[in-house]
């Protein structure tokens, strides 16, 4: 099924033409506020269609658009609604609890995990109105490892588990992912 919608995707961008950027654009975008759209199928398709760089930097932008975005819309929208209406079960309230204290290098290591959904950690960080400068610096150094892993590995997703070379790389671009936050931490501090 996944290989028959990527196939309906890339035949869909390649006839588009000029606009096929747009389109790979506007899917990215859809997909942070849809999340059962697999995003992995679309990041590979932009690095199938539109070159490891091209694919890499439109995946990335955005991806990190499409967070703001889902976040800015529940911070501002769905927030008050959330506090002045919604009853907030214990274990919900403890959940909300444990991302709001997330340092910013907790939270860019689990963003970068690319089986972390994401939809969820930018819903529950406009709910608990975590700052926006946080939550920025953390979205865009945790989706440079999150879309590199999906270009270059979502392709054979299950032969990268059967390689310890892949296994390592994936590690290594978490702890990257935690040292780079880290100096981000100290230069802005964690709000």
């Amino acid at each position: 099924m996944l290989a028959g919608i990527t196939e309906a995707i890339e035949q869909v961008i390649s006839s588009l033409g000029f606009f096929a950027p747009v389109f790979a654009c506007l899917l990215i975008l859809l997909e942070s506020m849809v999340p059962v759209l697999p995003l992995c199928t679309f990041i590979t398709i932009n690095f199938i269609s539109f070159g490891t760089f091209i694919g890499f930097v439109i995946s990335w932008i955005f991806t990190c658009l499409g967070c703001f975005l889902s976040y800015f819309l529940v911070k501002k929208g769905i927030r008050t609604w959330y506090e002045t209406r919604m009853a907030k079960p214990a274990l919900l309230d403890r959940s909300l609890n444990y991302v709001k204290r997330l340092s910013l290098p907790a939270l860019t290591v689990v963003l970068a995990m690319p089986f972390t959904p994401a939809f969820m950690v930018n819903i529950a960080a406009g709910i608990v109105g975590m700052s926006f400068q946080k939550f920025f610096w953390a979205i865009i150094i945790s989706k440079i490892f999150m879309v590199y892993f999906w270009g270059y590995i979502g392709v054979g997703i299950v032969e990268s588990f059967t390689s310890p070379i892949i296994i390592v790389r994936i590690v290594l671009m978490i702890l990257i992912a935690y040292l780079l936050s880290s100096i981000v931490k100290m230069v802005i501090g964690d709000k």
